[in-house]
């Protein structure tokens, strides 16, 4: 990492890693986020996945044939037997994902998941499989990658340290075209459940836990399955008057359709005694381009700039996963446990009877109903 600016700060970029490396991971689902990111993230940081399946047993041997993985099972069930495993990287589907948790709970063969974002299809689900998980002993982490970009983490050490002061707005804006996966045409929601959780988990990474939000949301007129969930703003109240706003424009303006286009992925944070500003990656080519980050404080004569090598695609994945074999370490709770994610998804489902009934929704309604 390098600094532009003042005196090098520590920033505590990267997570902690687990001492031991060798727990035996087994992979369920076999698609690009697997293929181009856990897997090259976990070779990398020297991780041990041992197996993959996948609803195509010949798309998961084309991923194993790449990473090196031993064993290929005919199904998830093969796998979910394996007495072997220490670890399962759920990547599958959220419509899909409780009955694999549960199935994996029933069985009480492995130690750990790693249950991908969204953890259900509705906070009532993800707190079924929060439960579920808990009276089996296994402990639950979810895949809230976003909070493991470094500009992120970053942006949370300068909160952290008080460079910032007291947060009083923040802002983050994606104009950004995501690639929609083909189960989404059968979920009726699109969005706030995929793209935006990330930025509400995120603005919880950083500020904790908002009263309330305002959401409206608009169709994308690119995506033609239906949907109501396609461009979203939405507003975070916070009880001591920290407000945070989010545009998540998935249009983007008619980029495939001739027009030039200007995607980004920007936040922004203000705070009594500094300013942070961040680019997120992930939207630009390639997708493995670095975060970056500006930051200042009163008295500063320039922008602080450091800089480092890694990006949030792939990188960011070894956080994901380090965090869970160091709870499975230490027998603490994972940093992104389940538990915890259950108010990220209360937020969520908050958003969307915002969105309907055009008010404030508070989530304290959505953990009690």
């Amino acid at each position: 990492m390098y600094f532009r600016g003042c005196a090098r700060m520590e920033l505590k970029l990267y997570p902690p890693l687990p001492a031991r490396k060798d727990f035996r991971i087994g992979i369920l689902g076999s698609g690009f986020i697997v293929n181009d990111c856990h897997l090259v993230a976990y070779r990398k940081a020297g991780f041990n996945p041992v197996a993959i399946a996948s609803r195509s047993r010949e798309n998961a041997a084309r991923v194993a044939q790449r990473h090196g993985i031993g064993t290929v099972g005919d199904g998830y069930d093969q796998l979910l037997d394996d007495p072997s495993l220490e670890v399962l990287d759920l990547a599958v589907p959220p419509n899909a994902q409780l009955g694999l948790i549960k199935a994996a709970c029933a069985r009480k063969t492995v130690k750990g998941i790693l249950a991908q974002k969204p953890l259900g299809q509705n906070y009532r689900e993800a707190l079924e499989a929060v439960q579920t998980c808990e009276a089996a002993g296994i402990k639950l982490a979810v895949n809230q990658n976003m909070r493991y970009d470094h500009s992120v983490r970053a942006a949370k050490t300068l909160l952290e340290n008080g460079t910032l002061g007291e947060p009083v707005f923040a802002t983050l804006e994606m104009r950004a075209i995501p690639h929609w996966m083909p189960w989404q045409k059968d979920l009726g929601w699109l969005t706030l459940r995929i793209m935006s959780i990330h930025h509400l988990d995120t603005f919880r990474y950083w500020f904790g836990e908002p009263e309330g939000i305002y959401c409206s949301v608009r169709t994308d007129p690119r995506t033609k399955f239906p949907h109501t969930d396609g461009i979203c703003t939405y507003i975070l109240e916070y009880a001591n008057g920290l407000r945070c706003v989010a545009i998540d424009d998935t249009w983007a303006g008619p980029a495939k359709e001739g027009c030039p286009s200007d995607n980004y992925i920007r936040w922004r944070i203000e705070g009594t005694n500094g300013l942070a500003l961040g680019d997120i990656g992930w939207c630009k080519e390639p997708y493995t381009t670095p975060s970056t980050i500006r930051y200042a404080r009163k008295g500063d004569q320039e922008f602080h700039e450091p800089r480092w090598p890694e990006s949030w695609f792939p990188d960011a994945f070894i956080g994901t996963m380090a965090q869970l074999l160091v709870a499975l370490e230490n027998g603490a709770e994972p940093a992104i446990s389940g538990r915890d994610n259950l108010k990220t998804m209360a937020l969520v489902d908050a958003a969307y009877r915002s969105a309907t009934a055009n008010r404030r929704v508070d989530t304290a309604g959505i953990v009690g109903s």
